[in-house]
Protein backbone atom coordinates (compact mmCIF):
# COMPACT_ATOMS: atom_id res chain seq x y z
CA UNK A 1 0.00 0.00 0.00
CA UNK A 2 1.24 3.30 -0.78
CA UNK A 3 1.46 6.07 1.96
CA UNK A 4 1.91 9.53 0.80
CA UNK A 5 4.54 11.07 3.31
CA UNK A 6 5.09 14.18 4.69
CA UNK A 7 8.38 14.81 4.42
CA UNK A 8 11.29 13.37 1.31
CA UNK A 9 13.25 10.66 1.93
CA UNK A 10 16.67 11.95 3.01
CA UNK A 11 19.71 10.57 1.56
CA UNK A 12 20.60 7.81 3.06
CA UNK A 13 24.28 8.13 2.91
CA UNK A 14 23.61 11.30 5.28
CA UNK A 15 21.61 9.74 7.33
CA UNK A 16 23.92 6.85 7.79
CA UNK A 17 26.95 9.32 9.33
CA UNK A 18 25.03 9.73 12.69
CA UNK A 19 22.16 7.35 13.23
CA UNK A 20 22.74 3.15 11.46
CA UNK A 21 19.98 0.71 12.19
CA UNK A 22 20.75 -2.95 11.96
CA UNK A 23 18.31 -6.06 12.26
CA UNK A 24 19.14 -9.88 11.53
CA UNK A 25 16.88 -13.27 11.68
CA UNK A 26 19.30 -15.46 12.34
CA UNK A 27 18.73 -17.93 15.29
CA UNK A 28 22.40 -18.18 15.79
CA UNK A 29 23.64 -15.64 18.43
CA UNK A 30 27.02 -15.26 16.77
CA UNK A 31 25.33 -14.83 13.36
CA UNK A 32 22.78 -12.58 14.52
CA UNK A 33 25.57 -10.41 16.53
CA UNK A 34 28.17 -10.70 13.14
CA UNK A 35 25.18 -9.44 11.33
CA UNK A 36 24.81 -6.39 13.54
CA UNK A 37 28.82 -5.63 13.93
CA UNK A 38 28.91 -6.00 10.36
CA UNK A 39 26.49 -2.99 9.48
CA UNK A 40 26.78 -0.48 12.62
CA UNK A 41 30.77 -0.65 13.50
CA UNK A 42 32.57 2.35 12.07
CA UNK A 43 35.38 4.21 13.89
CA UNK A 44 33.22 7.14 15.32
CA UNK A 45 30.08 4.37 16.98
CA UNK A 46 29.51 5.76 20.32
CA UNK A 47 27.01 3.12 21.38
CA UNK A 48 24.36 0.79 20.47
CA UNK A 49 20.76 0.36 21.80
CA UNK A 50 19.30 -3.07 20.64
CA UNK A 51 16.37 -4.88 21.86
CA UNK A 52 15.90 -9.26 20.90
CA UNK A 53 13.28 -12.18 20.98
CA UNK A 54 13.74 -13.84 24.05
CA UNK A 55 13.80 -16.93 21.95
CA UNK A 56 18.01 -16.63 21.94
CA UNK A 57 20.27 -18.09 24.35
CA UNK A 58 20.41 -14.87 26.14
CA UNK A 59 23.81 -15.93 27.70
CA UNK A 60 25.46 -16.90 24.07
CA UNK A 61 24.06 -13.55 22.41
CA UNK A 62 25.32 -11.20 25.12
CA UNK A 63 28.90 -12.77 24.39
CA UNK A 64 28.67 -12.73 21.20
CA UNK A 65 27.86 -9.23 21.25
CA UNK A 66 30.45 -7.97 23.70
CA UNK A 67 33.18 -9.77 20.85
CA UNK A 68 31.85 -8.39 17.82
CA UNK A 69 31.44 -4.99 19.19
CA UNK A 70 34.68 -4.80 20.71
CA UNK A 71 34.20 -2.59 23.75
CA UNK A 72 31.48 -0.32 22.29
CA UNK A 73 28.51 0.34 24.60
CA UNK A 74 25.74 -1.86 24.45
CA UNK A 75 22.33 -2.14 25.97
CA UNK A 76 18.82 -3.42 25.37
CA UNK A 77 16.11 -5.76 26.37
CA UNK A 78 14.06 -8.59 25.48
CA UNK A 79 10.63 -8.26 23.49
CA UNK A 80 7.48 -9.21 22.90
CA UNK A 81 8.04 -9.00 19.09
CA UNK A 82 10.43 -6.23 16.96
CA UNK A 83 10.33 -3.06 14.88
CA UNK A 84 12.98 -3.64 12.68
CA UNK A 85 13.94 -1.16 9.40
CA UNK A 86 11.25 -3.20 7.38
CA UNK A 87 8.65 -2.94 9.53
CA UNK A 88 7.31 -5.55 12.33
CA UNK A 89 9.64 -8.53 12.65
CA UNK A 90 9.74 -11.57 15.31
CA UNK A 91 12.15 -13.81 16.38
CA UNK A 92 15.55 -11.39 15.87
CA UNK A 93 17.44 -8.95 17.07
CA UNK A 94 17.20 -4.80 15.81
CA UNK A 95 19.58 -2.24 16.75
CA UNK A 96 20.49 1.36 16.35
CA UNK A 97 24.39 2.84 16.61
CA UNK A 98 24.56 6.29 17.52
CA UNK A 99 27.57 8.55 15.86
CA UNK A 100 29.71 9.91 18.92
CA UNK A 101 30.13 12.78 16.48
CA UNK A 102 26.42 13.63 17.21
CA UNK A 103 25.32 11.93 20.87
CA UNK A 104 27.00 11.69 23.86
CA UNK A 105 25.53 8.14 25.10
CA UNK A 106 26.06 6.69 28.61
CA UNK A 107 24.06 4.00 30.74
CA UNK A 108 23.29 2.83 34.52
CA UNK A 109 22.00 -0.14 35.34
CA UNK A 110 19.38 -0.70 38.25
CA UNK A 111 20.38 -4.45 39.89
CA UNK A 112 17.70 -3.99 42.72
CA UNK A 113 14.47 -2.35 41.84
CA UNK A 114 12.45 -2.81 45.41
CA UNK A 115 14.97 -0.77 46.92
CA UNK A 116 15.48 1.89 44.32
CA UNK A 117 15.65 5.55 46.52
CA UNK A 118 15.57 9.00 45.53
CA UNK A 119 19.08 9.53 46.64
CA UNK A 120 20.11 6.65 44.49
CA UNK A 121 17.70 7.74 41.82
CA UNK A 122 19.76 11.41 42.19
CA UNK A 123 23.23 9.35 42.27
CA UNK A 124 22.27 7.68 38.88
CA UNK A 125 21.56 10.54 36.88
CA UNK A 126 23.78 12.69 38.53
CA UNK A 127 26.59 10.58 37.34
CA UNK A 128 25.02 9.98 33.69
CA UNK A 129 24.68 13.73 33.11
CA UNK A 130 28.49 14.04 34.10
CA UNK A 131 29.57 12.01 31.77
CA UNK A 132 28.00 13.93 28.95
CA UNK A 133 28.87 16.92 30.23
CA UNK A 134 32.07 15.55 29.68
CA UNK A 135 32.06 14.46 26.19
CA UNK A 136 30.96 18.31 25.58
CA UNK A 137 28.19 17.53 22.61
CA UNK A 138 25.59 20.09 23.60
CA UNK A 139 24.41 21.65 26.56
CA UNK A 140 22.31 19.54 28.90
CA UNK A 141 19.31 21.94 28.91
CA UNK A 142 16.97 21.11 26.18
CA UNK A 143 19.31 18.70 24.45
CA UNK A 144 18.98 15.59 26.28
CA UNK A 145 16.49 12.54 27.08
CA UNK A 146 16.67 9.44 29.07
CA UNK A 147 15.11 5.88 27.73
CA UNK A 148 14.05 3.64 30.29
CA UNK A 149 13.93 -0.49 29.70
CA UNK A 150 12.63 -2.32 32.75
CA UNK A 151 12.01 -5.91 33.58
CA UNK A 152 8.25 -6.33 32.49
CA UNK A 153 7.30 -8.58 35.24
CA UNK A 154 8.77 -6.81 38.01
CA UNK A 155 5.61 -4.89 38.83
CA UNK A 156 8.41 -2.61 39.28
CA UNK A 157 7.65 0.13 37.18
CA UNK A 158 5.74 2.89 38.81
CA UNK A 159 7.74 3.36 41.54
CA UNK A 160 11.09 3.20 39.86
CA UNK A 161 9.52 6.28 37.53
CA UNK A 162 8.54 7.98 39.98
CA UNK A 163 11.50 8.22 41.89
CA UNK A 164 13.74 8.62 38.57
CA UNK A 165 11.05 11.00 37.68
CA UNK A 166 11.38 13.27 40.45
CA UNK A 167 15.65 12.97 40.11
CA UNK A 168 15.59 13.75 36.23
CA UNK A 169 13.58 16.96 36.80
CA UNK A 170 12.73 18.84 33.55
CA UNK A 171 14.53 15.88 31.49
CA UNK A 172 11.95 14.18 29.05
CA UNK A 173 12.25 10.20 29.22
CA UNK A 174 10.38 7.67 27.63
CA UNK A 175 10.66 3.74 27.49
CA UNK A 176 9.33 0.25 27.83
CA UNK A 177 9.14 -2.94 30.04
CA UNK A 178 10.70 -6.07 28.34
CA UNK A 179 8.84 -8.59 26.93
CA UNK A 180 9.00 -12.33 26.23
CA UNK A 181 7.12 -13.16 23.09
CA UNK A 182 3.79 -13.16 25.21
CA UNK A 183 5.23 -15.75 27.32
CA UNK A 184 4.66 -14.34 30.36
CA UNK A 185 7.38 -16.50 32.03
CA UNK A 186 10.79 -14.28 32.35
CA UNK A 187 11.32 -11.23 30.63
CA UNK A 188 15.21 -9.30 30.70
CA UNK A 189 17.32 -6.11 30.03
CA UNK A 190 21.05 -6.25 29.13
CA UNK A 191 23.88 -3.69 30.46
CA UNK A 192 27.15 -3.98 32.16
CA UNK A 193 27.73 -7.27 30.11
CA UNK A 194 25.13 -9.47 30.29
CA UNK A 195 20.99 -10.02 30.92
CA UNK A 196 19.49 -9.90 33.81
CA UNK A 197 15.95 -9.81 35.50
CA UNK A 198 14.21 -7.95 37.96
CA UNK A 199 16.20 -4.97 37.12
CA UNK A 200 16.29 -1.77 34.70
CA UNK A 201 18.77 0.28 31.95
CA UNK A 202 18.56 4.00 32.18
CA UNK A 203 20.21 5.38 29.21
CA UNK A 204 21.24 9.27 29.06
CA UNK A 205 21.41 10.47 25.04
CA UNK A 206 22.44 13.88 24.90
CA UNK A 207 22.74 15.45 20.87
CA UNK A 208 22.91 18.32 18.99
CA UNK A 209 19.95 17.25 16.99
CA UNK A 210 16.78 18.15 17.05
CA UNK A 211 14.42 15.89 19.10
CA UNK A 212 10.73 15.27 20.92
CA UNK A 213 9.69 12.51 22.85
CA UNK A 214 6.18 11.69 22.67
CA UNK A 215 3.41 8.95 23.51
CA UNK A 216 -0.06 8.71 21.90
CA UNK A 217 -2.86 6.06 21.88
CA UNK A 218 -6.20 5.47 19.91
CA UNK A 219 -8.73 4.27 22.32
CA UNK A 220 -11.65 6.71 23.24
CA UNK A 221 -14.02 6.54 26.22
CA UNK A 222 -17.23 5.21 26.89
CA UNK A 223 -19.78 5.09 28.99
CA UNK A 224 -19.69 1.67 31.21
CA UNK A 225 -18.05 2.35 33.95
CA UNK A 226 -16.17 -0.27 36.42
CA UNK A 227 -15.90 0.27 40.39
CA UNK A 228 -12.50 -2.01 41.61
CA UNK A 229 -14.09 -3.10 45.02
CA UNK A 230 -11.42 -5.16 46.05
CA UNK A 231 -7.70 -5.55 44.82
CA UNK A 232 -4.32 -6.81 45.33
CA UNK A 233 -2.02 -3.89 44.97
CA UNK A 234 1.39 -4.99 45.29
CA UNK A 235 0.61 -7.97 42.75
CA UNK A 236 -1.43 -5.60 40.25
CA UNK A 237 -4.48 -8.32 40.54
CA UNK A 238 -7.83 -6.98 40.83
CA UNK A 239 -10.14 -9.46 43.08
CA UNK A 240 -13.54 -7.59 42.26
CA UNK A 241 -15.31 -5.23 40.00
CA UNK A 242 -18.62 -3.48 41.20
CA UNK A 243 -18.57 -5.86 43.95
CA UNK A 244 -18.77 -9.02 41.84
CA UNK A 245 -16.08 -11.68 40.58
CA UNK A 246 -13.70 -9.37 38.44
CA UNK A 247 -13.57 -11.85 35.23
CA UNK A 248 -17.28 -12.40 35.37
CA UNK A 249 -18.05 -8.66 35.63
CA UNK A 250 -15.48 -7.98 32.47
CA UNK A 251 -17.06 -10.49 30.40
CA UNK A 252 -20.28 -9.26 31.14
CA UNK A 253 -19.09 -5.93 29.83
CA UNK A 254 -17.71 -6.94 26.64
CA UNK A 255 -20.42 -9.32 26.13
CA UNK A 256 -18.71 -12.79 26.39
CA UNK A 257 -18.10 -15.68 28.53
CA UNK A 258 -15.03 -15.95 31.05
CA UNK A 259 -13.41 -19.01 29.03
CA UNK A 260 -13.54 -16.71 26.13
CA UNK A 261 -11.38 -14.03 27.86
CA UNK A 262 -8.03 -13.77 25.80
CA UNK A 263 -5.54 -11.34 24.98
CA UNK A 264 -7.19 -10.23 21.98
CA UNK A 265 -9.97 -9.45 24.00
CA UNK A 266 -8.54 -7.95 26.16
CA UNK A 267 -6.74 -5.29 23.75
CA UNK A 268 -10.05 -4.82 21.72
CA UNK A 269 -11.90 -4.02 25.58
CA UNK A 270 -9.74 -2.15 27.54
CA UNK A 271 -10.45 -0.42 30.74
CA UNK A 272 -8.80 3.27 31.55
CA UNK A 273 -8.56 5.46 34.64
CA UNK A 274 -9.63 9.09 33.52
CA UNK A 275 -7.56 11.76 35.38
CA UNK A 276 -8.80 15.37 33.84
CA UNK A 277 -9.35 14.94 29.85
CA UNK A 278 -6.68 12.31 29.67
CA UNK A 279 -7.12 8.44 29.64
CA UNK A 280 -4.39 6.27 31.09
CA UNK A 281 -4.85 2.79 29.71
CA UNK A 282 -4.82 -0.17 32.90
CA UNK A 283 -4.28 -3.76 30.58
CA UNK A 284 -5.54 -6.76 31.60
CA UNK A 285 -2.95 -9.56 31.32
CA UNK A 286 -4.60 -12.36 31.88
CA UNK A 287 -7.34 -14.01 33.94
CA UNK A 288 -6.43 -16.15 37.81
CA UNK A 289 -7.76 -19.26 38.57
CA UNK A 290 -9.87 -17.75 41.20
CA UNK A 291 -11.14 -15.63 38.46
CA UNK A 292 -9.81 -12.48 39.35
CA UNK A 293 -7.88 -10.54 36.85
CA UNK A 294 -4.03 -9.70 36.94
CA UNK A 295 -3.08 -5.80 35.07
CA UNK A 296 -0.15 -4.73 33.63
CA UNK A 297 -0.04 -1.48 35.47
CA UNK A 298 -1.13 -0.79 38.75
CA UNK A 299 -4.49 -1.05 40.43
CA UNK A 300 -6.06 -0.24 43.75
CA UNK A 301 -9.58 -0.15 45.49
CA UNK A 302 -11.62 2.30 44.98
CA UNK A 303 -10.09 3.28 41.47
CA UNK A 304 -12.69 3.87 38.74
CA UNK A 305 -11.97 2.03 35.14
CA UNK A 306 -13.53 3.75 32.35
CA UNK A 307 -14.51 1.29 29.69
CA UNK A 308 -12.94 2.13 25.99
CA UNK A 309 -13.19 1.86 22.69
CA UNK A 310 -10.62 2.04 19.57
CA UNK A 311 -10.66 4.34 17.01
CA UNK A 312 -8.50 3.77 13.87
CA UNK A 313 -5.14 2.54 15.29
CA UNK A 314 -3.06 3.25 12.34
CA UNK A 315 -4.65 7.22 11.40
CA UNK A 316 -4.01 7.76 15.07
CA UNK A 317 -0.16 7.00 14.97
CA UNK A 318 0.50 8.73 11.27
CA UNK A 319 -1.17 11.96 12.41
CA UNK A 320 0.96 12.41 15.23
CA UNK A 321 4.45 11.27 13.83
CA UNK A 322 2.84 13.77 11.38
CA UNK A 323 2.16 16.87 13.74
CA UNK A 324 6.10 16.12 14.79
CA UNK A 325 7.53 15.74 11.21
CA UNK A 326 5.73 19.11 10.95
CA UNK A 327 7.97 20.72 13.47
CA UNK A 328 11.03 18.34 13.12
CA UNK A 329 11.44 17.90 9.30
CA UNK A 330 12.18 14.27 8.28
CA UNK A 331 13.36 11.83 11.41
CA UNK A 332 16.56 10.30 11.17
CA UNK A 333 14.97 7.98 13.61
CA UNK A 334 12.27 7.00 15.65
CA UNK A 335 12.95 5.37 18.41
CA UNK A 336 9.16 3.06 18.86
CA UNK A 337 8.20 1.68 22.46
CA UNK A 338 4.62 0.05 21.00
CA UNK A 339 2.93 -2.50 23.74
CA UNK A 340 2.38 -5.45 22.47
CA UNK A 341 -1.54 -5.75 22.48
CA UNK A 342 -1.84 -2.79 20.18
CA UNK A 343 0.39 -5.00 17.46
CA UNK A 344 -2.44 -7.70 18.23
CA UNK A 345 -5.33 -5.66 17.40
CA UNK A 346 -2.93 -4.72 13.80
CA UNK A 347 -2.67 -8.71 13.77
CA UNK A 348 -6.29 -9.96 14.37
CA UNK A 349 -7.33 -7.02 11.99
CA UNK A 350 -5.24 -7.48 8.78
CA UNK A 351 -3.23 -4.62 9.34
CA UNK A 352 0.68 -5.60 9.66
CA UNK A 353 1.56 -5.00 6.02
CA UNK A 354 -0.01 -1.27 6.55
CA UNK A 355 1.35 -1.19 9.36
CA UNK A 356 4.98 -2.25 8.58
CA UNK A 357 4.86 -0.15 6.02
CA UNK A 358 3.79 3.07 7.88
CA UNK A 359 6.80 2.14 10.60
CA UNK A 360 9.42 1.56 7.95
CA UNK A 361 8.30 5.03 6.13
CA UNK A 362 8.73 7.10 9.43
CA UNK A 363 12.17 4.73 10.43
CA UNK A 364 10.83 3.42 13.19
CA UNK A 365 13.08 1.58 15.05
CA UNK A 366 12.14 -0.60 18.50
CA UNK A 367 10.22 -3.15 19.98
CA UNK A 368 6.83 -4.48 21.20
CA UNK A 369 6.64 -3.91 25.10
CA UNK A 370 4.96 -5.29 28.38
CA UNK A 371 4.09 -1.45 28.99
CA UNK A 372 5.37 1.64 28.03
CA UNK A 373 6.56 4.83 29.99
CA UNK A 374 6.75 8.28 29.56
CA UNK A 375 7.88 10.96 32.08
CA UNK A 376 7.45 9.20 35.27
CA UNK A 377 3.94 7.62 34.35
CA UNK A 378 3.77 3.65 33.51
CA UNK A 379 1.06 3.29 30.28
CA UNK A 380 -0.20 0.81 28.35
CA UNK A 381 -1.51 -0.09 25.00
CA UNK A 382 0.14 3.29 23.88
CA UNK A 383 2.77 4.17 21.45
CA UNK A 384 5.56 6.03 23.01
CA UNK A 385 8.64 6.58 21.75
CA UNK A 386 11.43 9.99 20.69
CA UNK A 387 11.53 11.52 17.19
CA UNK A 388 15.26 12.37 16.50
CA UNK A 389 15.21 14.77 13.72
CA UNK A 390 17.78 15.79 10.66
CA UNK A 391 18.77 19.31 12.18
CA UNK A 392 22.07 20.22 14.27
CA UNK A 393 20.80 22.18 17.01
CA UNK A 394 22.59 25.86 17.36
CA UNK A 395 24.63 24.52 13.50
Amino acid sequence: MDIDLPFPLADTATRQETVQIAHSRSRDPDMAAQDLASCLLHPWLGGVLFFCSAEYDLEALGLALEQHFGGVRLCGCTTAGEITDEGYGRGGVTAIGFDHRDFALDYAVIDDLDDFSLLAAQQLSDRLLDQCRQVGIAPIKGHTFALTLLDGLSASEERVLATLNAALGSIPHFGGSAGDDNRLAGTHVYGNGRFRTGAAVVVMINTVLDFEVFTTHHLRPLDDKLVVTAADREHRRVIELNAETAAEEYARLVGCRVEELDDETFARHPLAVRLHDHAYVRSIQRVNEDLSLSFYCAVENGIVLTAMHAAPILDDLRDTLDDIVARLGPPRVVIGCDCFLRRLEIEADGLSTEASQLLRDYRVVGFNTYGEQCNGMHLNQTFTGVVIGQSRRGG
